[in-house]
């Protein structure tokens, strides 16, 4: 049976990415992406917030790093992961990201009003970086 995990966000960059390497020396980058919900309730207009943990591997990482500054407004193509480890206390702990697959800049940085800036149109992450990837990167704790 065929499944499907696709996740597509368009929201502000909510904390800057931060890159780190992996023991292996795969670079990656996390940071928050901040997206809001909105309804109608009665005659009064709601919205709620909903912070994402973004993860992204490769040149992708580097590109987020150089690119996503903090209030950006950005396009995120990727899929859901769920990892877990045990806390020092012995807690399990359980994390969703997303894992970015493509980013899309769609605005000027804050800070940069009126100079030009050459943001590339598509940052796609590179196929043999994507594939690379496995669950030890994380350096997951198996259930």
């Amino acid at each position: 049976m065929r499944t499907v995990n696709t996740v597509i966000l368009l929201g502000n960059i909510a904390r800057i990415p931060l890159v780190r390497t992996t023991a292996n020396g795969k670079k990656f980058s996390t940071f928050v992406l901040a997206t809001h919900r909105e309804w109608v309730e009665g005659e009064e207009r709601k919205s709620t917030p909903e912070f994402h943990n973004i993860v992204a591997w490769g040149n992708l990482a580097e590109i987020a790093d150089n690119f996503c500054s903090k209030g950006r407004l950005v396009y995120i193509e990727g899929y859901l992961k769920t990892r877990s480890w045990e806390h020092e206390n012995g807690a399990k702990i359980f994390r969703t990201e997303v894992v970015a697959t493509n980013i899309i800049a769609l605005n000027k940085p804050a800070g940069h009003e009126g100079e030009e800036v050459e943001i590339p149109d598509v940052m796609s992450i590179d196929e043999d970086d994507f594939f690379a990837t496995n669950d030890a990167d994380f350096e997951e704790v198996k259930i």
